[in-house]
């Protein structure tokens, strides 16, 4: 019995040899070009950060490189699929550009909270998205106070909101007597905010008058704790900002009353704080420090 020749009823083999040839040298011609361009944008999307700004740059590169991923695709008439793939990859990222960008221009907002953004919030890391949170709860208003009016009274106005200047100057005085000024992009209420439990009230201990015309924007006590309970990264941030505000009025305390008396006297001393103008002078001589 002769034995079974396998090599003549192996239909396969030659139909698979000419379907799959063996590549015998490397191709140089115009998508081997379009597929290394494809290969340097998909590398230098995947090199994206965080944010807005670093998705709308992750999902451009993608863009860019999943369509010359289609092109290269094209120029072989075996590779359907790939091409198909491509393309949905292709359309998934440029309705990500487009969203991205539409969410980045829906969170500007007006140049006075540009300003604040950058001024207080930017150098912290805080988000376009929690700071769009921060103005929706403030209702994006800003409110103005006239020259010579008074935003709180001593002893009248009720702590119920917490506010920061935004244009102007504002006169901080108790018993008539000055205390110190208030900038643009500095608390106005930050001390009564911070002295007050969530379920406590209270009235200013001083009076705070307009300089000049004063724009400011004031978030109310009960709608900012409720932000604070649904996010408590923006309860961190703002009782970061409001204990620094606080700490930089102190100081300004401290530095008026080193200018007045020509010496240093320190602002946590009791006897100070509750001493009137005539009684701290007379107390120089206790609170006297020997220069060398």
């Amino acid at each position: 019995m002769e034995p079974s020749d396998f090599e003549s009823m192996n239909f396969t083999s030659e139909s698979a040899a000419t379907e799959y040839p063996l590549c015998e040298e490397w191709k140089a011609g115009s998508e081997g070009s379009v597929f290394h361009l494809a290969s340097i944008f998909l590398f230098l999307g995947f090199m994206g950060g965080s944010g807005f700004y670093g998705l709308l740059y992750l999902y451009t590169f993608l863009t860019l490189g999943y369509f010359c991923c289609m092109l290269w695709s094209w120029s072989y008439f075996c590779t359907k699929d790939s091409f198909l793939w491509h393309f949905a990859l292709f359309g998934v990222c440029i309705v990500q550009v487009l969203h991205v960008a539409y969410r980045l221009r829906s969170v500007s907002f007006q140049k006075e909270f540009q300003e604040l953004y950058n001024c207080l919030f930017k150098k912290l890391g805080v988000s376009l998205t929690h700071f769009g949170k921060i103005v929706a709860c403030c209702d994006g208003d800003i409110h103005t106070i006239e020259k010579d009016h008074c935003f709180a009274i001593e002893g009248k106005t009720a702590i119920d909101k917490l506010s920061v200047l935004l244009s102007g100057r504002i006169r901080v005085t108790v018993n008539e007597e000055f205390l110190h000024y208030i900038y643009p992009f500095q608390f106005l209420d930050s001390p009564e905010w911070d002295s007050l439990r969530p379920s406590e009230e209270g009235v200013f201990q001083v009076t705070l008058h307009a300089d000049n015309t004063c724009r400011y924007v004031a978030w109310r006590r009960k709608k900012l704790y409720l932000l604070f309970a649904k996010h408590r990264y923006i309860a961190k941030i703002f009782a970061l900002v409001v204990r620094n505000d606080i700490a930089e009025k102190l100081y300004s305390l401290n530095d008026m009353a080193f200018h007045r008396s020509g010496h240093s006297y320190d602002i946590r001393l009791p006897s100070y704080c509750h001493m009137p103008g005539t009684e701290i002078e007379k107390a120089n001589v206790f609170l006297q420090v020997p220069m060398h």
